[in-house]
């Protein structure tokens, strides 16, 4: 089985990037060929600092190891590092129409925030398209936000198929059923986000084991004290789902364990249990971002391993749509 999946070197990564991401990233690489991609092309489609871009991309690095990614198991990298992922993009820009990228949830969303809206944004879909396809791959462990990225790349590769002859393998999607969308604590209606979430709102994994309780004890709730997940208590709903991942138990098994304990407790509770959820990759991040010479090593053999996988699919397309190859 060939996995894929990648990330942007944005901000701090936060607990649901754990929880919906690199959680998933380690499970699966068990499971086949696994290929994990920091996509940084991704990172300049809004407005950034290049200096931080930079810096980012080593930290991010770090954090993926530190969650337990395996350089003898799985292939992690930098996108800019395989330029096939551009080629691929271009060539595929061909087969996706105006209409179904204009309908993209997170370009509409990006782009009403903006006063500048970069052709980069629009197209990032197909970019997104290009980076699992051309790995042949099987299975992409993502968040559930990313619903619509992977049915798009599914539609591009279907119809490149049908138009130039089996190509690509289509991949289907893997999301976490307990945490799919971990939310904001001071706005559990929007998910816990690093550009777009409230301060208090987004647990950090390198955040110390105080901040941490800082921000569960003024986590947002509601008037009531029922610990119990409902679609009009959304805050106590995405708390309780924390407690359950970062615990191993059943939400169901949350609710009982804390039936008529009132929100106090349960809070205190939660921030303790993610506290030992996350410290173990704290301590791992910590010493891995401290040697940045070791973790451009990993990532130079990672290019080596991706580039070399994706070049028969590359040429493939460029000898299939009718270019003369040097």
């Amino acid at each position: 089985m060939r996995i894929f999946s990648g990330i942007q070197p944005t901000g701090q990564k936060h607990l649901g990037n754990y929880i919906g991401g690199f959680r998933q990233y380690v499970a699966t690489q068990a499971l086949g060929e696994a290929f994990f991609c920091i996509v940084d092309l991704h990172s300049i489609t809004v407005d950034y600092d290049p200096v931080e871009l930079r810096e980012k991309t080593i930290d991010l690095a770090a954090m993926l190891f530190a969650s337990g990614l395996d350089p003898s198991r799985s292939t992690t990298f930098v996108q800019s590092h395989v330029k096939a992922h551009a080629e691929a993009a271009w060539l595929l820009g061909s087969v996706a129409s105006f209409g179904e990228l204009r309908r993209m949830t997170q370009f509409k969303d990006k782009g009403d925030k903006q006063e500048f809206v970069s052709a980069a944004l629009f197209e990032y879909p197909v970019l997104m398209a290009g980076d699992i396809l051309l790995y042949q791959t099987d299975l992409v462990p993502i968040g559930d936000d990313q619903r619509q990225h992977l049915e798009i790349t599914r539609d591009i590769g279907t119809r490149f198929n049908q138009r130039f002859g089996e190509t690509f393998r289509i991949p289907d999607g893997q999301y976490p059923e307990v945490g799919a969308r971990i939310m904001d604590l001071q706005e559990p209606e929007n998910k816990m986000s690093t550009t777009g979430g409230t301060q208090l709102g987004t647990v950090f994994m390198a955040d110390p084991p105080d901040e941490i309780r800082r921000k569960f004890k003024v986590a947002v709730t509601d008037s009531g004290r029922d610990v119990r997940r409902s679609p009009d208590k959304p805050g106590i709903t995405n708390l309780v789902d924390i407690m359950a991942v970062a615990t191993g138990v059943e939400p169901e098994a949350v609710e009982e364990r804390y039936d008529g304990q009132g929100y106090g407790q349960f809070k205190s509770d939660v921030a303790e249990a993610v506290i030992e959820f996350l410290e173990p990759v704290r301590l791992r991040y910590e010493q891995l971002v401290s040697d940045p010479g070791e973790l451009e090593r990993l990532l130079r053999a990672g290019a080596e391993q991706a580039a070399e996988t994706a070049a028969p699919t590359l040429e493939a397309m460029y000898d299939r749509m009718g270019f003369v190859r040097p």
